[in-house]
C-alpha cells in the first residue's frame, strides 16, 4: 500500500462522535488523497473519495460521485460540482420534456437543476455511458455502487432515469453488532431509501472480515456488491452471486447454498412466494439468512400473503367451546402455523431508528390484538447507539 494509503486509514480510524476530529479527518485524508495518486482501494482513492459526517452520525468512506456526474448533461455537472448538499445528494432525476431534478437525504421534494428540458439526445447519450439495462431496467456504472433505473415508453424507447447515488457507508452496524454475534438470521423493513442496501453491504463485509464468516451475497440488481464482475471493496471479503433475471432470484439461491458451502446468506428484496420458499429452504438447512423484503412494518409481512411465510404465517383455527370461553375469545382465530424463518425483525423506520422485533413473541402478540414489547434502537446525540429494551410497540396491530 502506498503511504498515503496508510494515512487514509489513519484518517478513517477517528470516531466520529466529534466534530473537531472529523474536520481533521477530512484535512488529513484530502491530503492524503491528493498524495495517493489514482490507486484504486476502498479508502485511498482520487477520485473523488468522500469523508464526511452526516447529520445521523456516519461516516461516508466512498462515493464516487464524480463517475456518476459524468454520465449527466455537461450544465448539470457543473452545477452539481458546486453543490455545497453534494454530500446529502440521493439521487437525480431526468425525465424527456422536463427538468432535471435532484433530491436529498432529509429533504423533501426536490430541486430543478436548470430551466431547459431533458432531450432525447440527453438521455441517449446517458444510457450509452452506463452498462446494459436488464429485464428489471436497472444499470450500473462499473466499479461504483451507484444504481441507474429506466423509465420506458410503450415502444421501448427510454424516457426518464433516475441516478441514484450508491455510498460504501460505515456505522450502520453497530446498530446491530450484537445481533450478528447471536448466528441468527434477520430480515429488514423500510421504505425506499432508508438505507437497507447499505445495511446489507456493512453487514457482508463485518460477518466476512471481522467475524471470519463463509459469506454469499445474492445480487440480483447488482445494488450491494456494484456493477461490473469484480464486486465492490465495500462487501468486504464476501463473495457475491449475480443474478442474470429478477425472476431467477430464488434458485441462484439455493444454488449459492448447494455449490458454495456458505454459512451466511444476504439477499434484497425479497419478493416472491418462491423467494420466501427460497429464505425457508435455506434456513432449514442451518444457513443464516440476512435479507430485506417490501415493508415498512411487521404488519405488512403478516398481512401479505406472498411473503407471511418469513414471518411463521398465519392460519384460521376454531377453537372448541371451553378454549373460546378460556381466552375470552371468538371460537376462530388467527395463529402463527410454523416457526418463522427470521428469528429476528427490524423496522428500519429512520437511518438511525431502528425497532427490534423477536419475530415469533411478536407475530404471536399481534394475532390475538396486543402489543408486543420490542426493542428501539437509536442514536443520541453524541451519536452513540442507545438500545431501549421492552418498549410498548407502536405500530398497527393486525
Amino acid at each position: 500500500m502506498c503511504s498515503a494509503g496508510i494515512q487514509c486509514r489513519m484518517a478513517l480510524s477517528v470516531p466520529p462522535q466529534s466534530s473537531i476530529n472529523v474536520a481533521s479527518n477530512r484535512r488529513d485524508l484530502a491530503l492524503a488523497v491528493h498524495r495517493c495518486g489514482r490507486r484504486r482501494s476502498l479508502i485511498c482513492r482520487a477520485e473523488a473519495t468522500a469523508v464526511s459526517a452526516l447529520e445521523d452520525g456516519f461516516v461516508v468512506v466512498e462515493d464516487d460521485i464524480h463517475a456518476l456526474l459524468e454520465i449527466l448533461p455537461k450544465d448539470v455537472q457543473e452545477k452539481l460540482r458546486n453543490e455545497p448538499r453534494r454530500a446529502q445528494l440521493l439521487e437525480v432525476v431526468l425525465d424527456l420534456g422536463r427538468r432535471p431534478e435532484a433530491r436529498f437525504l432529509g429533504e423533501s421534494g426536490g430541486q430543478y437543476l436548470r430551466e431547459r428540458e431533458i432531450t432525447l439526445d440527453e438521455l441517449e447519450e446517458a444510457q450509452n455511458s452506463v452498462g446494459e439495462f436488464g429485464d428489471d431496467n436497472r444499470a450500473g456504472i462499473e466499479g461504483t455502487l451507484h444504481r441507474i433505473s429506466a423509465i420506458r415508453s410503450r415502444k421501448g424507447l427510454v424516457v426518464g432515469m433516475t441516478c441514484r447515488v450508491g455510498r460504501a457507508v460505515t456505522g450502520h452496524v453497530d446498530m446491530i453488532r450484537d445481533l450478528l454475534n447471536l448466528n441468527e438470521s434477520i430480515l429488514f423493513l423500510g421504505r425506499p431509501g432508508v438505507g437497507k442496501t447499505t445495511v446489507m453491504r456493512e453487514i457482508a463485509h463485518v460477518l466476512a472480515d471481522e467475524l471470519h464468516k463463509r459469506v454469499v451475497i445474492v445480487d440480483t440488481s447488482n445494488e450491494i456488491g456494484g456493477d461490473g464482475d469484480v464486486p465492490h471493496p465495500a462487501i468486504g471479503g464476501a463473495r457475491r452471486m449475480q443474478v442474470p433475471r429478477p425472476s431467477l432470484q430464488h434458485r441462484v439461491m439455493i444454488e449459492a447454498v448447494e455449490n458454495h458451502m456458505p454459512e451466511v446468506v444476504i439477499v434484497d428484496e425479497i419478493g416472491t412466494e418462491a423467494e420466501a420458499m427460497a429464505c425457508r429452504s435455506i434456513a432449514e438447512r442451518g444457513v443464516v439468512l440476512i435479507g430485506t423484503a417490501h415493508g415498512e412494518q411487521l404488519g405488512n409481512i403478516i398481512k401479505n400473503p406472498t411473503l407471511t411465510d418469513l414471518v411463521g404465517g398465519v392460519e384460521t383455527v376454531t377453537l372448541g367451546d371451553d378454549e373460546a370461553r378460556a381466552r375470552r375469545s371468538q371460537k376462530s382465530v388467527l395463529e402463527r402455523k410454523a416457526p418463522p424463518t427470521f428469528p429476528f425483525l427490524i423496522e428500519m423506520r429512520e437511518r438511525d431508528y431502528w425497532v427490534t422485533h423477536w419475530t415469533e413473541r411478536s407475530v404471536d402478540m399481534l394475532l390475538n390484538g396486543k402489543k408486543p414489547l420490542v426493542e428501539v434502537r437509536r442514536r443520541d446525540e453524541q451519536f452513540k447507539v442507545v438500545i431501549e429494551r421492552w418498549k410498548t410497540y407502536d405500530g398497527d396491530g393486525i
